[in-house]
């Protein structure tokens, strides 16, 4: 299915969000109100309750007026749109799209708003059906050896380039190979992104024109967990596309999770026990589903089925080791220097810690144990620099000759 932006679906859904976005900003100030009105601890007086009821009033028709006006303006859009059409999209417009899948990708998928992003696979930003007269219309020069490219969270397949580079261009050509990008909704569970991946693997193998030699991943940040959790699935279920993977290079990946959602998370907990900042903690709650994944790094249903995501449960994960058979490389990078002993372990790449994305963990049943010559620390580089380092390219190159 294309993601190809529709105009008028576009607006009806930033309408929808915007309607629901007013409504909740309206219950969250009605909530603070009565916090004002009603101070915790002390009992109220008729006078009191007399302002909270009118206040309620007037708080119900805000909530009633936004709803009509959305769906007005929703349904008249929807009437527009034979006429508007389909339009090409721009990478802006794209980037802003993928940044609020990753924010609130769940509630997207949800409430059905057409701002959700489908998964699919795409080459040259558009998407690909997985036939065999569609892929080799796509790739006239098609070969065996697949290399696909998996982005991380908020982000999409366009972005790989960054800088006039793109990892996944420059190593199909000097290494003689296929690309291919996966574009997904980052802010669904990472498991559930899994599942999908991997059903999409399959076809993709089965339906490739000519003989698969080789499959081999590139994924950067959240998108070595969507590996991982796909690879998982698929081995279970004994996929084809399993046994023609050859090699996975982890860019950033958060392995073990990530330190600022695990922040995130305690703030949370934080505000819920302060009377007059409580209301404040839905804001907290509005992240996504994938975004909270990456308090640890859940790669399974059985890691976040069952628990209110929004509390500390700590890490419950179950332990999933790196696959047999297939290499696997790791690349961290640190804003730190190589020379100091302290800052590359304190702040890492700016959004992954050092043993993180190393796979390292103090839990023996964790530690994903990388070989040593499989695993590389960039220093000086932030998160999106692995993306364009001319260093990191040249490693990866190297691994996946």
């Amino acid at each position: 299915m294309s993601n190809k932006i529709n105009e008028s679906s576009d607006l009806q859904g930033l309408t929808r969000l915007i309607t629901e976005a007013t409504i909740g900003i309206t219950d969250l100030v009605e909530v603070m109100h009565r916090r004002v009105v009603h101070p915790p601890f002390f009992p109220s007086t008729p006078i009191q309750h007399l302002i909270s009821n009118i206040a309620g009033v007037t708080y119900k028709n805000i909530r009633w007026s936004t709803q009509f006006m959305g769906s007005g303006v929703d349904r008249a859009l929807g009437h527009f749109a034979p006429a508007l059409g389909e339009i090409g999209t721009t990478s802006e417009s794209e980037a802003i799209r993928s940044l609020l899948n990753g924010v609130v990708g769940d509630y997207l998928e949800e409430k059905e708003n057409p701002l959700k992003i489908i998964m699919q696979f795409r080459h040259k930003a558009k998407a690909i059906l997985l036939d065999s007269i569609s892929l080799e219309k796509a790739y006239p020069a098609i070969n065996g050896k697949i290399l696909l490219m998996v982005h991380g969270s908020c982000m999409n397949d366009i972005q790989w380039t960054r800088k006039e580079h793109n990892h996944g261009a420059e190593l199909a050509k000097e290494l003689d190979k296929t690309p291919i990008y996966l574009h997904y909704n980052s802010g669904r569970h990472i498991s559930t992104n899994g599942q999908n991946f991997n059903e999409l693997l399959e076809k993709l193998v089965l339906h490739w024109p000519v003989p698969v030699e080789e499959l081999v991943i590139v994924a950067h940040s959240m998108g070595g967990l969507v590996t991982r959790s796909a690879l998982h699935y698929g081995q279970q279920k004994q996929k084809t596309w399993t046994k023609h993977l050859k090699k996975i290079a982890f860019l950033g990946t958060p392995h073990h999770g990530s330190s600022l959602e695990r922040a995130g998370n305690y703030l949370d907990v934080i505000l819920e026990t302060i009377p007059y900042a409580k209301p404040f903690a839905r804001l907290g709650k509005v992240r996504s589903a994938g975004i909270t994944d990456l308090r640890y790094g859940n790669l399974i249903d059985e890691d976040w089925q069952g628990n209110d995501r929004f509390e500390i449960h700590g890490d419950q994960r179950q332990s999933i080791p790196l696959p047999n058979r297939i290499e696997c490389y790791n690349i961290a990078a640190t804003i730190g220097k190589a020379t100091d002993p302290v800052s590359p372990r304190l702040f890492g790449d700016g959004l992954v810690d050092i043993e993180s994305a190393l796979g390292q963990h103090k839990n023996p049943d964790k530690d994903l144990r990388f070989r040593e010559e499989n695993s590389w620390v960039a220093y000086e580089n932030t998160h999106l620099d692995l993306l364009n380092n001319p260093k990191i390219y040249a490693k990866i190159k190297a691994w996946l000759v």
